[in-house]
């Protein structure tokens, strides 16, 4: 597949660096030529100097036979206007546009063939701001995924010394959940992947990824961590773009507090707030946070624009007494170094942005795709098309169907029913089937086996 990633930012370049890998015809724009050469000697793609939004630049780049047109500068009208001149004297079959201004967003009619002509619209904030929402409403969870429209979650959590399952093998599971049915799709132990099975015992901080119907996730988390207190009161450090649509996605719910050092802004974002307290000062400011009772919050989130500032004020605010820490972190090398020890949750930005844009590069019918664990695994949703002489999923039960080593299926959505897989299930056509993959390179293979064809018999 040819993709044109127009922008070398952070976003531009975690998605080159997914794609790079997976025998597709990557070319990456950008008006930075520092920025290029960095990129260049690291992937095998091709670059391009440039304004993106020029039609002579995309001419160099290969609009002409590009499949992907993908948008992501830090500029709204760029990439706005990058989408028309593609679509316009290119007619590039897909267009995707990173689109971060409110103003842009709360219009989507703008955005249609006959109008700005964008298929496929990414907002960083909003997709943000229902990661973070997830993981505040599940005390306990480090990633809470959707697949089916919301009908199942994707859930990992790390295992705690109280949980009742910790030095058992899964098999007992049934035993002590009777009523709640789940597959767990893998486990991480030291940051290493563990293909369970029935006798897999699950250890102390495991990471276990489990898939269940929407109704099930709270008690399974109970019962993988102990019961965590319910959380009600939210700090924010910075209130940005991710810091405003948080707050007002948790203010109704929540006790939530807003820490923002430009008065002028946190002016500003007091008058769209109608429940949250929003502060002047420095979120690092220790006497700050002890006068506003940072002991008794249940989660702090600091979501500047400043890792280093993220970090520090996340630090301080768990050695003064905060239940939980979460920092957003734009350089991926320290998500790793960070996340885990007084930090509990390091949310990378380009991560959880990555999977829609995934999706649209997909091959077979993938409708959605969610990068884990920083992209070396990934986890997708696959409609299953044809019939037994067509399909090499339809018609059979799971125990026949050749996954790659790493693959699991985790459930299937039918209609509303949602089936959690055994080995007898029997995957029938247009049935929605939940994939989890440890390694994120067997991709193609697995893509392959949802791809309708002539025959396989």
């Amino acid at each position: 597949m040819k993709i044109i990633i127009l922008g070398a930012g952070q976003v531009g370049s975690s998605v080159a660096e997914n794609l790079a890998g997976e025998a597709n015809d990557i070319t990456v724009v950008d008006v930075d030529a520092d920025k290029l050469a960095i990129l260049q000697d690291r992937l095998d793609i091709r670059t391009v100097i440039g304004c993106g939004s020029h039609p002579q630049v995309l001419e160099r780049a290969g609009a002409a036979d590009a499949d992907i047109i993908l948008a992501v500068t830090n500029s709204d009208e760029s990439n706005i206007v990058a989408c028309q001149i593609a679509y316009t004297m290119f007619h590039t079959p897909t267009k995707i546009a990173r689109i971060r201004a409110a103003e842009y967003l709360s219009y989507p009619q703008l955005f249609a063939q006959e109008a700005i002509p964008i298929d496929v619209l990414i907002s960083p904030e909003q997709v943000l701001t229902d990661y973070v929402r997830k993981l505040i409403e599940y005390p306990g969870a480090l990633q809470v995924l959707d697949f089916a429209d919301g009908k199942v979650q994707l859930v990992a959590v790390r295992a705690h010394a109280d949980s009742l399952l910790v030095g058992h093998p899964l098999r007992d599971m049934c035993e002590q959940m009777p009523k709640v049915d789940l597959r767990v799709a893998a486990i991480f132990r030291q940051g290493k992947p563990v293909m369970p099975d029935g006798d897999t015992t699950i250890e102390v901080d495991d990471e276990v990824f489990f898939i269940a119907a929407v109704k099930n996730i709270r008690p399974i988390i109970n019962q993988l961590r102990g019961v965590d207190r319910s959380n009600k009161r939210i700090m924010i450090a910075g209130g940005g773009n991710i810091g405003l649509h948080l707050a007002e996605a948790l203010e109704n719910d929540y006790q939530v507090k807003v820490i923002e050092r430009n008065p002028v802004h946190a002016r500003q974002i007091s008058e769209r707030l109608d429940k949250t307290i929003v502060l002047v000062g420095d979120a690092a400011d220790k006497e700050l946070l002890q006068e506003e009772n940072i002991a008794n919050t249940d989660v702090f989130c600091a979501v500047t624009n400043d890792d280093e500032a993220n970090i520090l004020s996340s630090l301080l605010a768990k050695r003064l007494g905060a239940n939980k820490v979460m920092v957003l972190i734009n350089r991926a090398a320290y998500v790793d170094l960070i996340q885990g020890g007084e930090i509990d949750i390091a949310i990378s930005p380009q991560q959880a942005t990555i999977g829609g844009l995934l999706t649209h590069v997909r091959r077979g019918d993938v409708v959605v795709v969610h990068s884990l664990r920083r992209g070396a695994a990934e986890a997708i949703e696959a409609v299953a098309h044809g019939d037994a002489s067509s399909s090499k999923v339809v018609g059979r039960r799971l125990e026949q169907i050749k996954l790659p080593p790493g693959a699991t299926i985790g459930a299937i959505v039918r209609g509303e029913e949602v089936i959690i897989a055994h080995h007898d299930v029997v995957i029938e056509a247009e049935d929605h089937v939940i994939l989890f993959m440890v390694d994120k390179r067997r991709i193609h293979e697995v893509e392959r086996l949802f791809q309708v064809g002539i025959t396989f018999l």
